[in-house]
Formats: C-alpha cells, structure tokens, sequence
C-alpha cells in the first residue's frame, strides 16, 4: 500500500504549528499517512505564499486548513 502523505507548511517557534503537527501525528496511525514538514522560512517564495497562513495543511496539493486542526475536515478528506 502506498502511504499517503500530508505536507505541513510551518515555522519554527510556531505554536500553532506545534499544535497542528501533534495533531496530525495522533492521527498518523489511524490514517496510515506521514506528514513532510517544510519550514517556509528556508525558501523566499513560500515565505511570502503562507507567511500570515501557517500552518497549512496539504493533501494531494489541496488545502485541508491552516491555523488550526480541523478533525472533521481531516476525516472527510480521508473517510
């Protein structure tokens, strides 16, 4: 089976960051997927895409959310 994956849009010293990657991780289990952390700090363009946004949530290149873990979208995504 091919593990799908989430890509998470952060910043270090985000606790809403923080608080999304928990909960995407108490969720990896259940879902089976791996989340790719990418710190937008490192790379100018997507400083300045998600600068206001993160945490930002993708799934297959759609937006699941950002600022904060919605579970219910999260379960529709992946029900």
């Amino acid at each position: 089976m091919v593990e799908r994956q989430i890509t998470l849009y952060y910043r270090e010293g985000c606790h809403l960051c923080e608080e999304m990657e928990d909960a995407l991780q108490d969720m990896c289990e259940e879902f089976h997927f791996s989340v790719d952390r990418i710190d937008i700090d490192q790379n100018e363009v997507l400083k300045k895409k998600y600068n206001a946004d993160v945490p930002v949530a993708m799934y297959q290149n759609k937006l699941l959310f950002r600022h904060f873990f919605n579970e219910q979208l999260f379960r529709d995504a992946f029900g």
